[in-house]
C-alpha cells in the first residue's frame, strides 16, 4: 500500500511540474525561481521503549511492553512533502502511519472500561495511532552556506484507535479519538560539505489546558517528535539519509464524548524509538 501511495504521489507531482514547465516560455524559465518541492519517504523499524494505557478510573494501567506483546520491533514508514518558498519559508505536509498489532495471554486480570478480561485469556491488541501534520517554518540564517536554523509551528491531527479483543471474540473494547494538536517546531542543519549534512529536528508541546491541546475537556497532553539525521546528496535531485527518532507523549484526563462504556477517563503515555533510512527527491525549481 505504501509503495503504491509513493508511486501515485510521485506520478501526480511529476505531471503537475511538467504541466507548469510546458506552459512556461523559455524567457520565463530563465527568470528567478522562487519555489522548490521535495518528496521525502522513510522506511525502518520502531521499538517500544514504553507504552501504558488506562481506560476508566477503575481500569487497569496496562503495560503493553511487559504484558501486551509489544516487546519486539515493528515496521514503520513516513511520507512528507516540503514546499520551499524563496529559500526563507517552508510548508510541510506529513503523514505518519503507526499501527502496532500484537497478541498475548494475560498474566493478570485486565479491566478496560468496566469490562474484565480474566487472567489466562488470549487477547488481540490493536494500538493504531497515525497522524497528519501541517507545518510552517521560517529560515533565520538564509545566507549562511554551512548552517541552517528554522523556527515555526505545526498543527497535528491525531486519529487514534485502541482495541482489546479476546481471541475467542467474546470480549471486546475499543476507544477512538480524533482531534487537532498545535505544536512548536524547529530544524537546524550543519553542512560541512556541499554533499553531506547533519540535521536535528523537533516538534513538541506540553499543554495542561484543554483549548491548547485540542481537547474539549480539561486534559493534560504532551508530544515530542525529535530526530537526528545524517544525510548525503547523491545528485542534485536525489538524497539519502539515516535517521534516529524519538517519538513520545500522551494524555491524562476525562472526556465526555459519546455514550461509550466507562467514565471517559483516559491515561496513556508512550515512548518509541525508531531507526530508518530515507530518500529525498527534489523537483526542478519553478
Amino acid at each position: 500500500m505504501i509503495k503504491k501511495t509513493i508511486s501515485v504521489l510521485l506520478i501526480l507531482l511529476s505531471i503537475s511540474i511538467l504541466g507548469i514547465a510546458q506552459n512556461t516560455s523559455a524567457k520565463d524559465a530563465s527568470a528567478d525561481k522562487n519555489l522548490k518541492l521535495r518528496g521525502v519517504a522513510e522506511i525502518g523499524f520502531v521499538g517500544v521503549l514504553g507504552n501504558q494505557v488506562q481506560f476508566s478510573k477503575g481500569g487497569t494501567y496496562f503495560n503493553y511492553v511487559k504484558n501486551g506483546g509489544q516487546d519486539n520491533l515493528f515496521p514503520i514508514n513516513r511520507l512528507s512533502l516540503e514546499l520551499e518558498i524563496k529559500k526563507r519559508h517552508t510548508l510541510t505536509f506529513l503523514y505518519q502511519p503507526l499501527r502496532l498489532e500484537s497478541t498475548a495471554v494475560l498474566i493478570d486480570d485486565l479491566v478496560v472500561d468496566d469490562l474484565t478480561f480474566p487472567a489466562g485469556t488470549g487477547v488481540n491488541f490493536l494500538y493504531n495511532f497515525p497522524f497528519f501534520r501541517f507545518s510552517y517554518m521560517k529560515e533565520l540564517a538564509p545566507n549562511n552556506e554551512k548552517f541552517d536554523f528554522a523556527l515555526g509551528a505545526s498543527l497535528q491531527l491525531r486519529n487514534a484507535t485502541i482495541s482489546f479483543e479476546s481471541t475467542d471474540g467474546s470480549l471486546f473494547r475499543s476507544n477512538r479519538d480524533v482531534g487537532p494538536v498545535p505544536i512548536l517546531k524547529f530544524r537546524t542543519r550543519y553542512k560541512p560539505h556541499p554533499r553531506t549534512y547533519t540535521e536535528m529536528e523537533a516538534d513538541g508541546f506540553y499543554a495542561p489546558i484543554s483549548y491548547l491541546n485540542g481537547s474539549d475537556t480539561e486534559v493534560i497532553g504532551a508530544i515530542l517528535d525529535a530526530s537526528l539525521r545524517q544525510g548525503l546528496k547523491v545528485t542534485d535531485e536525489v538524497g539519502v539519509f539515516l535517521n534516529l527518532r524519538y517519538l513520545g507523549g500522551g494524555a491524562v484526563g476525562t472526556s465526555d464524548d459519546g455514550p461509550e462504556p466507562g467514565d471517559g477517563y483516559v491515561k496513556n503515555w508512550l515512548h518509541f524509538g525508531t531507526v530508518s533510512v530515507g530518500f529525498i527527491y527534489e523537483f526542478a525549481e519553478f
